[in-house]
């Protein structure tokens, strides 16, 4: 689907509050409330909108995220993945091009359990080689 200009402030205004009334939306856009509605339930069909989601708070109760970069034998991809979906931790596992196969994005409420998830994904039967980047602070956040 083509978007254009319009679709890409509402998207852009629905990625920062997608709980905003459409009333608020069409205000700030100068769009009648109407027109806002018709271009939300577009967007919603064709895709562009695939949902609306929770985001937690950075600080709550899981504040320490680090991504991995995760080297792997070959033909282990099915048996280090399902060991990655068994730890907890593991909020996202991403595969890639490139030096690394997989990149998983982790988040702890302590540096032990960090630590000891870096360590389970160490030691999982399959993976060649890894590194982990410990999350500082976030600068951009547009998800």
């Amino acid at each position: 689907m083509h978007t254009d200009e319009t679709d890409e402030a509402l998207l852009a205004l629905l990625s920062e509050n997608a709980r905003a009334p459409v009333a608020t939306l069409a205000r700030k856009m100068g769009l009648a409330r109407t027109t806002v509605q018709a271009r939300i339930e577009r967007l919603e069909t064709s895709g562009a909108i695939a949902g609306y989601t929770l985001r937690r708070s950075q600080s709550a109760s899981a504040p320490l995220r680090a991504t991995v970069l995760i080297s792997i034998e070959p033909r282990s991809g099915p048996a280090v993945l399902a060991r990655l979906r068994a730890l907890p931790r593991v909020e996202q596992v991403h595969t890639t091009s490139g030096r690394w196969d997989l990149i998983a994005i982790l988040r702890a409420r302590t540096t032990e359990e960090l630590d000891e998830t870096l360590d389970d994904i160490g030691a999982a039967k399959g993976v060649k080689s890894s590194e982990s980047l410990i999350h500082l602070s976030t600068k951009i956040d547009r998800g």
